[in-house]
């Protein structure tokens, strides 16, 4: 495996600026964290749609592994929503991936956004408000969303795990992986279906905005459905080929909501690069052989003649095309967590079903911020959002500051660093001190454990998750 120096062993913002430079990473680092009374980048104020947003940090949206069955919060989505309120972030984007339809859950535990989860919905929403002014923060600055997601490829329906995927087109690499046969295309989404399916995202939009969320994200990244419609350069009919029959779903979804519900906010999370899938090698994950699918029509984002490349020139069509539509923000992803994990969520660590980073990690931070910067200069009217800090740890609000100051990006979300260490924005702006013994050292258990059906934590540093029965059986995982 390639060996490189961890965050954790670098002491200072000096010597984490000379590792940047001996990889040749262009990064803007601070050398103060400044708080907000010495006129902090990220406290701020700044106007998503209609509201105004107090301050630059955002939380994104998570998996849980962790609500009842039924989709309902158990106690455990409670509590991770009283820290998204208690963090001091003025925008909690979406806080929950949240199934449109039972059968479009990405585990047996996800949340679901239909009638059924209705209280569930207005109790989470209300959690994350009640847990904000608990800590003396006024309301008024804070926009709360709710994810809308199906998992497609990915769906995990039921207690027994098993795959059951429904996808947009045969995809070489994927359907083996996860047991799809090519010559079947029962798994395939018809047009007539997708009707339906936008149907169910509209009425979970109307449920959001009846429980109290101020907008809703319609999810389009990390392999799941939306996403992979994006590369749907094969699939026939209106809904795949070209580049407007590939964004046709989604940008569907987006007017009927806005039609449907027009007092609601829509933003869109959106993977702008993908790759060719990785696979473990000797020394770290490797692309999957490929040559022979060249030029590679199978993702977004990508260069046809060398799929490990990102290309951003469609990525940046849709988002003015998003931004026309009336759509309040945007949130700057890339990747899958299932196929390409080192692309979407760099780290030290692989989950259990993962692979050993193919390069330091901090490159794979910095090609994430470069591609949301590019995406903003080239629509700086969007409100965006940025991906992918949570490996820069000890120093990830000295970046987030100065991308901020540079116009690199409006706002800067953390979603694993939340696990771990929620209330990292309100210490930032607060007192300008980090406490080191709850950053995140991205050692993936957080991913593991939902991936051998345990709920996700952060299992290493919050006694919670510690004293849980889970606990031991992860560490015997592991």
């Amino acid at each position: 495996m390639i060996s490189f120096p961890k965050i954790a062993q670098l002491k200072s913002v000096a010597r984490f600026r000379e590792r940047v430079s001996e990889l040749g990473l262009d990064l803007p680092i601070d050398d103060q964290l400044l708080t907000a009374v010495e006129g902090s980048p990220l406290a701020l104020p700044f106007q998503v749609g209609k509201r105004i947003v107090g301050n630059r940090w955002c939380i994104h949206p998570m998996e849980g592994w962790d609500a009842n069955y039924d989709g309902t919060p158990s106690e455990l989505t409670i509590r991770r929503w009283e820290n998204f309120g208690r963090s001091g972030a003025k925008l909690i984007w979406g806080g929950e991936a949240a199934a449109v339809c039972e059968e479009g859950r990405a585990n047996p535990r996800q949340t679901l956004a239909t009638s059924t989860n209705r209280d569930g919905l207005r109790r989470l929403c209300e959690t994350v408000h009640a847990a904000h002014r608990q800590h003396g923060w006024s309301c008024d600055d804070l926009l709360v969303g709710l994810q809308l997601t199906h998992s497609g490829r990915f769906c995990k329906p039921l207690p027994d795990l098993r795959f059951r995927p429904r996808i947009a087109w045969h995809h070489p690499i994927l359907d083996a992986r996860i047991g799809i046969d090519a010559r079947d295309d029962r798994p395939v989404w018809t047009d007539s279906e997708l009707e339906t399916l936008i149907d169910q995202y509209v009425n979970a939009a109307r449920l959001a905005a009846d429980v109290g969320f101020t907008f809703v994200d319609v999810k389009a990244c990390h392999g799941y459905l939306l996403h992979e419609f994006l590369g749907a350069h094969r699939r026939p009919g209106k809904y795949g080929g070209d580049f407007d029959g590939r964004t046709r779903l989604l940008l569907t979804i987006v007017d009927r909501i806005r039609h449907a519900v027009p007092e609601l906010g829509v933003a869109v999370r959106l993977s702008v690069f993908d790759s060719v899938p990785y696979q473990a090698g000797p020394d770290g994950g490797v692309p999957a052989p490929h040559d022979h699918l060249l030029p590679y029509e199978f993702g977004f984002g990508i260069d046809p003649l060398d799929p490990t490349r990102a290309v951003l020139d469609e990525p940046i069509q849709l988002l003015r095309m998003l931004e026309s539509r009336g759509v309040w923000a945007a949130n700057i992803s890339a990747g899958s967590p299932y196929y390409n994990p080192h692309l979407q969520r760099p780290a030290a660590f692989p989950p259990s079903d993962g692979y050993g980073p193919p390069e330091d990690p901090l490159v794979g931070v910095v090609r994430q911020i470069h591609a949301a910067r590019d995406c903003k200069r080239a629509v700086p009217g969007l409100p965006q959002i940025g991906t992918g800090y949570s490996y820069l740890q000890d120093y990830l609000p000295h970046v987030a500051q100065a991308a901020v100051r540079a116009g690199w990006i409006d706002a800067v979300g953390i979603g694993r660093m939340v696990l771990s260490y929620p209330q990292l924005p309100a210490d930032a702006l607060y007192s300008g001190q980090l406490q080191r013994k709850s950053i995140c050292r991205t050692f993936s258990d957080c991913t593991t454990a939902p991936r051998n059906n345990l709920v996700s934590g952060c299992y290493p540093l919050d006694g919670f998750y510690k004293a849980l029965p889970d606990a031991k059986k992860l560490k015997a995982i592991r």
